[in-house]
């Protein structure tokens, strides 16, 4: 194989361990081919795959002819997006024109999209090479990556624990060197929190930031999925989330809320201030969860920042609220759940609703749910302010480590363990702020790490302080699954 350019030049040959931005810079540069890149991906998705379930359709002759297209385009002259070349995974709630959007859904199985979804188009017209769909769980609606259609996604360092949800198949892809960017999207931590429990990085952007629609239902978007729920990259480094960023914000006409905010805004002033919040009276983290908050605070003063212990401004009212307006929302749909939806998703409603109740009673209020509304709004000026005084907060992803698997349908008390652990999941997608997981370490044969909020709209802020973390712990993926 020709050596790659110095500052692309992994440490291995295996050409489905490099990195996005290598294997992009690799392809531009005529180092690698696009087929030669696909075809080593194809080659681990074969050897993997089948262990952990994560990507439930491959499309290799599909991905080869991509992938040879893109070689002629680059061999002709033409212009190279940021992504030519790449291998990426597309979650199967999402429409990639010729396939199923099942979103886990045995009724939708046939169900082909006949264009690509916003965030799809903008993959594709980057170059990316669409290599496979990911699993996710029946309407995407669980942290835990189970479904009838498809079956169970695994995660790659512990099989009995869950590759989180909904992009559960998108992380256990990435990490275990399927492919070196996966796309997911996040309405309650559905990137961020399977890439803690799978050791990669996964971006929430700002809601409006990515061009958005969610399939497979057509149809009116509620006010809740217009409002919160955001499309985003997974990956092994940093660096890939900048790049997969970048390419996937470009305008589509079929957002209703897209804006086209530049991607770096001005350097924050010094000193850099984080606030550390570790517990908002909802669910104390657990041993390795404090450590891992402790350690990534002292990397972030050690390269300049400021960290101090802060206050919860918000965040345990705006977690609550989301179990008032998503689930009001949600229940709308309920009946085609019931009809359509398998054991495990009619199980986690159940309980969802179970505990929510104990916050909303059995059928909150339309005057509950329009104040809920307004109150949402004083949140989020609540938290901007916090963040103009302290523009970036370190906190966890969740309080635990990786559940056991179906810890959510064992119980309503396993359910409300699960709810509380994953209080800013909700918290931060109610808001609509940006926030980005980081890995800082591996406890107990698991992922642990952290999460990083930022102002709306500046993603750099946070790519910038989770680099500093990801030098000081190391990239502890492609892993082989265990």
């Amino acid at each position: 194989m020709p050596a790659a350019p110095e500052s692309v030049q992994p440490a291995h040959d295996e050409l489905w361990r490099w990195s996005a931005t290598a294997l992009a810079a690799a392809v531009r540069d005529g180092v690698v081919s696009a087929r030669e890149v696909t075809s080593s991906c194809l080659e681990r998705i074969a050897a993997v795959n089948p262990r952990l379930n994560a990507l439930v359709e491959v499309s290799a002759d599909e991905a080869l002819a991509s992938a040879d297209s893109a070689d002629r385009a680059r061999a002709a002259g033409a212009p190279l997006g940021p992504l030519h070349g790449v291998p990426v995974s597309i979650k199967v709630n999402s429409d990639e024109r010729g396939h199923a959007t099942t979103d886990g859904v045995v009724a939708l199985r046939d169900a082909i999209a006949q264009e690509d979804a916003p965030q799809v188009a903008n993959l594709r017209a980057a170059g990316a090479v669409l290599v496979g769909r990911s699993n996710t769980p029946a309407f995407s609606f669980r942290w835990f990556t189970n479904n009838e259609l498809h079956g169970r996604t695994l995660n790659p360092w512990d099989a009995s624990r869950t590759p989180g949800g909904s992009s559960g198949g998108a992380a256990a892809a990435a990490a275990s060197g399927m492919v070196p960017l996966a796309h997911g999207n996040d309405i309650g931590g559905s990137i961020r929190q399977p890439a803690y429990c799978c050791g990669i990085v996964g971006l929430r952007p700002t809601a409006g930031r990515i061009p958005s629609w969610y399939g497979p239902v057509e149809g009116d978007q509620s006010l809740a999925v217009q409002s919160m729920l955001t499309q985003g990259p997974l990956a092994r480094c940093i660096a890939d989330l900048r790049l997969a960023l970048a390419a996937m914000s470009g305008f589509d006409a079929r957002d209703p809320l897209h804006a086209p905010a530049p991607l770096v805004g001005a350097p924050l002033p010094r000193p850099r201030r984080v606030g550390l919040l570790r517990d908002v009276g909802v669910a104390r983290p657990a041993p390795a969860v404090d450590a891992a908050l402790t350690q990534a605070a002292r990397w972030l003063e050690d390269a300049g920042y400021r960290v101090e212990e802060v206050e919860d401004p918000g965040f345990a009212e705006a977690y609550r609220l989301w179990y008032l307006l998503v689930m009001e929302e949600m229940r709308l749909l309920m009946p085609m759940v019931e009809e359509m939806g398998d054991a495990g998703m009619r199980g986690a409603a159940a309980n969802y609703y179970a505990v929510a109740r104990e916050w909303w009673g059995d059928k909150p209020s339309l005057e509950s749910y329009i104040k809920g509304y307004a109150r949402r709004g004083t949140l989020i000026v609540r938290l901007q302010r916090f963040l103009t005084e302290c523009p970036l907060i370190l906190l966890p992803v969740s309080a635990e480590q990786a559940f056991e698997q179906d810890a959510d349908i064992a119980s309503v008390d396993g359910m409300r363990r699960v709810m509380a652990a994953n209080w800013s999941m909700m918290a931060i997608a109610m808001l609509g702020f940006p926030a980005l997981a980081v890995p800082t370490g591996i406890v107990d044969g698991l992922p642990a790490g952290v999460q990083l909020l930022g102002r709306r709209f500046r993603e750099d802020t946070v790519l910038d302080a989770g680099e500093v973390i990801e030098a000081r712990a190391g990239i502890f993926t492609p892993i082989d699954p265990r």
